[in-house]
């Protein structure tokens, strides 16, 4: 790898070597690796960062360089907006920030450091971002380095166990997105979510078990294995909260979960769920909630109709409107405390909805400015879990 290359065949022979390299690298070779392609693009440098867990910094993968905060720095403003960012260094030389994502989920950014900037080097840059995405996000399901460094602080047990079961934290196309965040962080208890999307169908789910320990994690766990394998076996709606029902009586009848199991038709946008024992989801329409829309009688937690009822669960639906979003959350949200010994309440939960959507941001980041404004409200601290999951959804022809 060396100059900055010339014609087709230099960069499909570059493409295939760096492919190979990334393939059978460890993940803290990854940087190395990294800075051979800055030699040869013809570049001085180029470093990846790293969101850590609760999306507030850029973590470097380089070891002795500092991490970057998300909201004051451009590479924050790459991260944020998932868009190319140009800086000049009061050096002379150039800062191109390019984001990393895989699919709809941010990882980061890449850092590049270069005298200048052409086309081709940018172009191929777009190219190695593409590729450690990818190469990130498989390497990061069996090694603990990107783990590591993605925490500020020691992982509670019962948060171990209920993350190593999510999915990642955001996912979708071009028509639909769902993305979700937990907090406290380190150390959820009963709290998950769960969504996956095949061609025709969004599934997804949250989930908020009784209590706040081991015990609760395991009840969530056993709920999101159900749900899971009932779904891949191509169980309906109905079914899959049926399975966890038995589930959760037959191996864990002391305990129980309530929770939200929904379905989006992708094409005609008819939002399919049923509310077991849970807060009703909320719709966001241009920007604003809509009081009630989503409000349903709900039924028994999930665990607990097996046990004393026969009484069949119900499916609601609506149909959504395109651009409309729908936001499911626990209970932990509503119920933070102030400082003042009250709760944060719904009212001031919809307050700070609407400043986190009134920029019209993606809908990952939306989610991050809501979770951080409930946060790090200088009256307000949370008591329980509290977990959100965003859906935005478009129409094929939109």
């Amino acid at each position: 790898m060396g100059g900055d290359g010339a014609g087709d065949g230099w960069g499909e022979r570059f493409l295939e070597e760096l492919i190979a390299r990334a393939h059978s690298a460890t993940p803290m070779d990854v940087p190395a690796l990294v800075n051979r392609c800055a030699e040869a693009f013809g570049l001085k440098e180029i470093v990846i960062y790293l969101t850590d867990l609760q999306q507030r910094r850029l973590v470097p993968l380089t070891e002795g360089l500092p991490p970057l905060d998300i909201d004051s720095s451009l590479a924050g403003w790459c991260y944020r907006t998932v868009s190319l960012r140009i800086e000049e260094l009061e050096t002379g030389a150039l800062c191109v920030w390019l984001p990393v994502v895989d699919g709809a989920e941010r990882l980061g950014v890449l850092g590049v450091h270069s005298a200048s900037m052409n086309a081709k080097r940018l172009r191929r840059c777009r190219m190695l971002a593409g590729i450690l995405a990818m190469a990130i996000t498989s390497k990061r399901a069996y090694s603990d380095s990107f783990a590591r460094r993605a925490r500020t602080e020691p992982m509670q047990l019962p948060a171990e166990m209920l993350r190593a079961y999510l999915p990642p934290r955001t996912i979708g196309n071009t028509h639909v997105v769902s993305t979700a965040v937990l907090e406290p962080a380190y150390e959820i208890g009963g709290d998950a979510f769960d969504h996956s999307l095949t061609q025709s169908t969004l599934h997804a789910a949250i989930l908020d078990a009784m209590g706040h320990n081991l015990a609760s994690g395991l009840t969530t766990s056993v709920a999101l294995a159900a749900c899971r394998n009932a779904r891949r076996a191509g169980a309906g709606l109905l079914d899959l909260v049926e399975t966890i029902d038995k589930s959760l009586a037959q191996w864990l009848p002391d305990q129980y979960c309530t929770g939200i199991l929904s379905q989006l038709d992708l094409a005609s946008g008819v939002l399919s769920w049923c509310n077991g024992g849970h807060p009703p989801p909320l719709l966001i329409r241009d920007r604003r909630v809509v009081d009630g829309a989503l409000e349903r009688t709900a039924q028994p937690p999930m665990g607990l109709p097996a046990r004393f009822s026969d009484e069949p669960r119900t499916i609601h639906q609506m149909t959504l409107e395109p651009g409309d979003r729908v936001l499911l959350y626990t209970d932990g949200v509503t119920e933070a405390r102030t400082a003042s010994g009250g709760e944060f309440g719904m009212d001031r939960f919809t307050d700070s909805i609407i400043l986190a959507t009134a920029a019209g941001e993606l809908a990952a980041e939306s989610l991050r400015r809501l979770i951080h404004s409930i946060l790090d409200g200088s009256d307000s601290h949370l008591r329980d879990d509290a977990t959100l999951l965003l859906i935005e959804w478009w129409p094929p022809d939109a």
